[in-house]
């Protein structure tokens, strides 16, 4: 049995850290998946950050894993991290300094060999009402969902070429992460759930921009049919953070794809535990 965490969407909430660090200690995982939007949300600090941890990632996050991994020896899970459309690009240079000291793997756009499997991830989401856009793309075309702003408008904290901002899809994304490679054995990490699926159901219902209904399925066409027709082994997601309080599933199966989401809208930590060997007897807890 090789136990796996997997959590997402914790927007830099030190109590729910903390519960993950400690159910890392006591139940020793073979991996922990961190699943995106994983700071304090946009460029502020939610009211359970203290104002010395400014520098989330190395005042508080990296110090987190270290105490850990001081504590379990050789016993220390692979991390795997990406990060989500409300992390600030900018941040991506520290977590790549921090995988360097060996306490995470950072998975986006990568492709990571493990204990038999294969990790891929993927942070990117399809257009959001929202102002930052370091994780945003077009999903399989130009089209941006009513009440949406495109990749092209708001803001950046990194530059990105024009040619890539407006004709970069998920789409091609994909395609180029993956290749031909057979996924019987992948593990994706997205940040984005499936669209049209009990994982990507946000709180929409009657809402109407323009005269037009906005569509209560936000997550990726391209992740739809990239699951649909490859069929990796496991595929994990968050975003919608209160897509399982609506539809009542964190879990479903496409196919032979298990796919799980860890976002959630309480206040308590949404632990995902698995086996990559048996999937479908995957447990979620709200601690």
């Amino acid at each position: 049995m090789a136990l796996c965490f997997f959590c997402s969407d914790l927007h830099g909430r030190i109590d729910r850290y903390a519960k993950l660090l400690r159910a890392a200690e006591a139940e020793r995982p073979a991996a922990v998946f961190l699943g995106g939007d994983l700071l304090p949300s946009g460029f502020g600090l939610v009211e359970s950050v203290d104002p010395d941890h400014i520098d989330f990632i190395n005042g508080f996050l990296a110090p987190g894993f270290e105490r850990v991994r001081e504590a379990l020896g050789p016993a220390y899970p692979d991390v795997f991290v990406i990060l989500g459309n409300d992390d600030p690009r900018i941040e991506e240079a520290a977590v790549l300094d921090v995988a360097t000291r060996g306490l995470w793997h950072y998975a986006h756009e990568r492709r990571i060999e493990w204990r038999g499997f294969t990790v891929y991830g993927y942070a990117c989401v399809p257009p959001t009402p929202f102002r930052l856009k370091d994780w945003e793309r077009y999903d399989v075309s130009r089209f941006v969902d009513p009440g949406a702003t495109s990749p092209e408008e708001g803001m950046r904290t990194v530059p990105v070429g024009e040619s890539d901002i407006r004709y970069g899809t998920i789409q091609q994304d994909l395609e180029a992460l993956v290749g031909n490679r057979p996924l019987d054995r992948a593990i994706m990490l997205f940040h984005s759930p499936p669209y049209q699926t009990a994982l990507d159901r946000a709180a929409l219902d009657g809402r109407m921009v323009d005269y037009v209904q906005m569509d209560v399925h936000v997550g990726s066409i391209a992740i739809s049919r990239f699951i649909g027709s490859r069929q990796p082994r496991i595929t994990l997601h968050g975003h919608v953070h209160e897509s399982a309080r609506i539809t009542g599933a964190w879990a479903t199966r496409l196919g032979d794809t298990c796919a799980f989401s860890a976002a959630h809208d309480g206040p308590e930590l949404a632990l995902v535990r698995f086996d990559p060997e048996t999937p479908a007897g995957a447990t979620r807890e709200l601690i």
